[in-house]
């Protein structure tokens, strides 16, 4: 299938295959992730346009979907492609940005065997984040939570908004099993960043990870590909700066 215009960019490479690009490239708005493509399509009429093209692909119905919120990577199309293919099963998935109350994007207090340091939603009362909906098939859930298994699936507590006003009864989360780490100082839950800024802000502070893993982002990515270096990174951050912050669910 021939790539639209604008779709190489989403697809030039995936957090997997390079970690510093964590989380990914995401969509500017909603569409479907077909295959090697990203086909824009913006939501409206109950879906109406997307529902057509998943018709016209075979493929199940929106209301036959599974509601999952992406937090990290799950909401950039070369890292859901690359998993569901890693699984055999074919990636075509509605993507919708929606408000979604409650929770943000924080950073996982472990390390990715991929090198990177993952995201992990935090409680932000009050807070509203605009956050891509999944729209999976039976086959894709299974396939995703196969590939989170440092998260637990549980649905979220509130509705979330799609960007017509549309309001979906709460969604799927995948929440972290470690925690999340903390800012330095306040000892809030860290906000993710890019993922280079990330880790020198990591390495900066710890002088222990700094021995461990080396003084750049670089380093650090090509160290924690050993397993024991990376359950040594990751008994250092649940030592020096964890913080629990638990999703509420329904």
């Amino acid at each position: 299938m021939a790539l639209t215009e604008g779709d190489e960019w989403l697809f030039a490479g995936d957090p997997m295959a390079f970690p510093l690009t964590y989380p990914g490239r995401v969509p500017s708005g909603s569409g479907v992730l077909v295959d090697d493509a990203y086909r824009r399509q913006e939501w409206g009429e109950g879906g109406a346009a997307i529902a057509a093209l998943l018709a016209a692909l075979g493929q199940a119905p929106l209301e036959a979907r599974h509601r999952v919120v992406a937090v990290g990577s799950n909401a950039a199309p070369s890292q859901v492609r690359r998993k569901f293919l890693d699984h055999g099963v074919r990636p075509v998935v509605p993507m919708t940005p929606a408000d979604v109350p409650g929770i943000a994007p924080g950073v996982s207090a472990h390390v990715s065997k991929w090198g990177y340091v993952p995201a992990a939603p935090v409680e932000t009362p009050g807070e509203t984040s605009r956050l891509f909906v999944l729209w999976l098939d039976e086959q894709q859930l299974a396939a995703l939570d196969l590939t989170e298994p440092n998260y637990r699936r549980r649905p979220l507590a509130e509705p979330v908004v799609l960007e017509d006003g549309t309001e979906l009864p709460p969604p799927f989360v995948y929440e972290g099993r470690h925690g999340c780490l903390a800012a330095p100082g306040d000892g809030r839950p860290r906000r993710l960043i890019a993922q280079p800024a990330l880790i020198r802000s990591l390495l900066d502070e710890s002088a222990d990870l700094r021995h461990l893993c080396g003084d750049t982002p670089e380093r650090f990515v090509a160290s924690v590909r050993d397993d024991t270096v990376r359950e040594a990174a990751y008994l250092l951050l649940q030592r020096e700066s964890r913080v629990s912050h638990a999703v509420g669910g329904g």
